[in-house]
């Protein structure tokens, strides 16, 4: 079976292939420009031997007389046994030789063109008659300065070629040494790769990553993590549902991506605690954040956010069903007693005074729920009303629908949750008061405004927790039936801040809350709903 190569190897492997490439490319560009360099020095020093010939006052006029003497020989022999170069040979216009390093051929006519006579110099390979050879020809001119001739010296190219390897052991040395570094670099990076990879091989890393994407967004939590500068490194596909969360992107820090506000604080940390319960513009969070450290070092932090929006839906439904229940059964043991007192009339013989009787209970509770749904023309707030009313005799609070109180336009869904937690909240305030306990509502409608105002016989709150009571998860009282506290008030403030309304609480003694709501707005947050 096939073995995978481990991360190490394969680094390594890759490095020194990239290297072993690199080098020999850089090794052969090398020689060539070293190459090239020793012809262009060559050149320039068999042309700086030719100029020097070319110059001598006695070749000149030599060559100007025809060489009549034979001097320009020995002139062109002594600077090239002088220089070391491998040839001197003048050559007047017609190309014809007037010395060489052969003798024999001295005389005869060169076979190649006299290109000096252009009156400039010029260098390059020559083959020659020795063989190849470095070359410069310089033009030679007469005592007038008219251009008769021109002087050819050239450097053997296996002179050059023998200077050229001797730099070839140093070339070989430094390769072999950048080589060595290589491998040493190549080695100490995969150990440290391996480090940082905590051993895992490369097949192992994209097991890692399949397994970690797959998890994170195929959870039903949302999950939430920040690196150690608090900028945000990884968000699954369920926390931007929950956080309203279609643009924010990895890397920017949390405070560009939340405005102020308790979320921030609990996503941020600056509100410690376990299961700390916020509120969004559409559900209600559970949040939980993590610090997250690797070898004892802080490298950033992660949150969880649960969805308990249905289930404290249901919670608080289910509460508000405890209530009724209660208070029905209340009310069926004071209807047994009436009933019992009727019986016991009639039996009596007593038939005037029982029917008076059953006049005197049945205008009572009749006129109050004829009284409120006259006034409030929503017919759901009134059942609401009642409800509370009664719930609130079984707790013995006297509950009060103000007399002034009028609703005529039929009201949104919003409107009685945030009249029901106005009511439940103000009942709870009240609840562990002395008697006689109160709880007063009053609304009514100008000029497509709703005004809600709820007061109640309690302690109140004071100024400087005025605005504090409407965030999310700040509560003074401990958790009832299981259901976390501070949510009522916080909730009852967002869908008036939604419907563009406002609320505020009045300094006690007394509670007071007083919440002003612009019909339209709220018409439209029902067909948004």
């Amino acid at each position: 079976m096939h073995r995978p190569h481990t991360l190490s190897s394969l680094v390594l492997g890759y490095v020194l292939a990239i290297l072993v490439v690199t080098m020999v490319l850089g090794f052969a560009l090398y020689t060539q420009v070293t190459r090239d360099q020793f012809d262009r020095t060559t050149e320039n020093e068999a042309l700086a031997v030719a100029q020097a010939v070319a110059a001598d006052p006695a070749v000149r006029t030599e060559m100007a007389t025809g060489d009549r003497t034979g001097d320009v020989q020995r002139v062109a022999e002594r600077m090239r046994l002088a220089t070391g170069t491998a040839y001197v040979v003048v050559i007047d216009r017609e190309g014809i030789r007037h010395s060489h390093p052969n003798p024999a051929l001295v005389g005869r006519r060169i076979e190649e063109p006299v290109i000096a006579l252009d009156g400039k110099t010029h260098v390059g390979i020559d083959p020659g008659s020795l063989t190849d050879s470095a070359n410069g020809k310089a033009p030679l001119t007469a005592p007038d300065g008219t251009v008769i001739g021109e002087v050819s010296a050239g450097i053997l190219e296996r002179n050059v070629s023998q200077s050229f390897w001797t730099e070839i052991p140093t070339l070989l040395a430094y390769t072999g040494a950048a080589l060595l570094a290589g491998v040493v670099v190549s080695l100490v990076l995969a150990r440290r790769l391996k480090r940082m990879t905590f051993g895992l091989e490369l097949d192992e890393l994209a097991s890692l990553l399949q397994e970690r994407e797959a998890t994170l967004h195929g959870i039903r939590e949302g999950v939430v993590a920040f690196d150690e500068r608090g900028r945000l490194s990884m968000v699954n596909d369920e926390a931007r549902r929950l956080l309203g969360w279609r643009h924010a992107a990895i890397g920017e820090p949390l405070g560009e991506i939340l405005p102020e506000g308790r979320l921030r604080d609990v996503l941020g940390g600056a509100v410690p605690g376990i299961d700390q319960v916020v509120l969004t513009d559409e559900h209600l969070l559970v949040a939980n954040r993590m610090p997250v450290r690797v070898r004892g070092r802080h490298i950033g932090s992660v949150v969880t956010l649960r969805d308990r929006t249905e289930l404290e839906a249901l919670l608080r439904e289910l509460d508000s069903v405890t209530g009724l229940t209660d208070a029905l059964r209340a009310q069926q043991h004071e209807f047994s007693n009436r009933l019992h007192v009727l019986s016991v009339l009639v039996g009596m013989g007593e038939a005037e005074e029982a029917m008076a009787y059953l006049d005197e209970i049945s205008a009572g509770s009749t006129a109050q729920a004829e009284g409120l749904r006259s006034r409030i023309a929503p017919a759901s707030l009134a059942a609401l009303l009642l409800a509370k009313i009664t719930i609130a005799a079984e707790r013995d609070v006297h509950l009060i629908v103000s007399d002034d109180s009028r609703l005529d336009e039929p009201g949104p869904d919003a409107l009685l949750t945030i009249v029901g937690n106005l009511v439940d909240n103000a009942l709870d305030a009240v609840a562990e008061t002395p008697a006689p306990r109160s709880v007063t509502v009053r609304l009514t409608q100008v000029n497509g405004q709703i005004t809600i105002s709820v007061t109640d016989s309690g302690p109140g709150v004071s100024a400087e927790l005025a605005q504090r009571v409407f965030e999310d998860g700040y509560t003074t009282k401990p958790p009832r039936n299981g259901l976390p506290r501070g949510l009522g008030l916080a909730l009852v403030h967002r869908l008036v801040t939604r419907l563009g309304g406002r609320i505020t609480a009045r300094p006690g003694p007394g509670g007071a809350f007083l919440a002003e709501l612009p019909l339209p707005a709220a018409k439209e947050l029902v067909e948004h709903r």
